[in-house]
């Protein structure tokens, strides 16, 4: 329809003020300086998109690393138990009275109620 509207008021003729419209010989070419919004547009968004991508690298390393770490200390965390289960019954073993009483004999102590004597030249 433009066509048919230019062709009737003649070639380069706008419609009311009569003037010629002056165009640029290079506009609308490629490589001829114009700005292309649209694929500046889709290159900045591919670019932002890259940079946010990029953003989540660091912190997707450090899930898998925690991930990794958990098995791990769940490992280590069996063993400390099962060596303080040990422990809690080897205290428990060298807390009784019977192991007390023979150790401090073994020390050289006796009851109050007792009599110590020293036998001297036996054993050696």
């Amino acid at each position: 329809m433009a066509e048919t509207v230019r062709a009737a008021r003649g070639p380069g003729r706008s419609g009311r003020s009569g003037r010629r419209i002056r165009r640029r010989p290079d506009a609308g070419t490629p490589g001829s300086g114009r700005i292309r919004w649209d694929r500046l547009g889709r290159i900045a968004f591919v670019i932002l998109v890259f940079f946010i991508l990029v953003s989540y690298v660091g912190p997707l390393a450090n899930l898998f690393d925690s991930y990794r770490l958990v098995g791990q200390t769940e490992s280590d965390l069996a063993e400390v138990q099962a060596e303080n289960r040990v422990l809690e019954r080897r205290t428990r073993h060298l807390t009784s009275d019977s192991v007390l009483e023979r150790e401090a004999r073994r020390q050289g102590m006796s009851l109050p109620t007792e009599q110590p004597y020293v036998v001297e030249g036996v054993g050696r």
